[in-house]
Parts: C-alpha cells; sequence; structure tokens
C-alpha cells in the first residue's frame, strides 16, 4: 500500500491525499448503509491500532494501482438483509463518495460479508 496519492499537478505544486483519508471516507460511506452494521477488523488490525500512531481503519484496506484505487472492505450486515443488494449498496456509495470528495477513480470495491449481526 502506498503512504501516499499523488492528484492534482500544477503551476502551484501537487495536492497529496493519504491512503488513509481514502480509508476513513470508506468506513464512513459504509456505514451510511442501511442493514450494515459496520466495519469488521481482525486482531492485525486491532493491534495495528494500538501500536501505531495513525488510526487505522478496521476493515479497510486501500491500494492505489496506476491512479486508480482498489478497496478491500469487510462488513458485517444485519440478519434478514439481503446481502447482494446490500453489497452492491455498500460498493455504490463508497465508489461516488470517493471520487467525489478525491478525483481518484474507483476500480474495484471488493466486499467481503465477514460477520452477520443477529441482535436487534
Amino acid at each position: 500500500m502506498s503512504e501516499e496519492s499523488k492528484k492534482n499537478v500544477n503551476e502551484l505544486g501537487q495536492v497529496n491525499i493519504s491512503d488513509e483519508v481514502i480509508e476513513i471516507i470508506a468506513d464512513i460511506s459504509v456505514k451510511e448503509i442501511k442493514g450494515v452494521k459496520g466495519l469488521y477488523g481482525n486482531i492485525t488490525s486491532d493491534i495495528a491500532g494500538i501500536f501505531s500512531k495513525k488510526g487505522h481503519t478496521k476493515g479497510v484496506t486501500v491500494e492505489i494501482i496506476d491512479e486508480k484505487a482498489v478497496l478491500n472492505l469487510n462488513i458485517i450486515v444485519d440478519f434478514g438483509v439481503k446481502i447482494p443488494e446490500i453489497a452492491w449498496q455498500v460498493q455504490e456509495n463508497v465508489k461516488s463518495a470517493i471520487e467525489a470528495m478525491t478525483d481518484i477513480k474507483v476500480e474495484t470495491i471488493n466486499v467481503n460479508i465477514a460477520g452477520i449481526n443477529f441482535i436487534k
């Protein structure tokens, strides 16, 4: 994963958007979808959050390849929802938010259903 994604080089300089910013946008966008309980982190991301100065976003990984974003999202959905429909809504919402806010094109969003929330 690259530390920064370079964007918008012009006569005044360049604008750099870190991968962490893209992770935060994805995190917020995922949680806007009704039927999604949240993101699922694993023990590695929990430990990284404890020892890292950066606030690592659990359940989201971002990789910039040829100025296009590839995201992997691990989400927890509520019991009883139509999983394919929720996954599609997550992909659409995350893609539109990232592209609108950063001008970085989103190539792929892989949604992994990591768990189901049974508590109402």
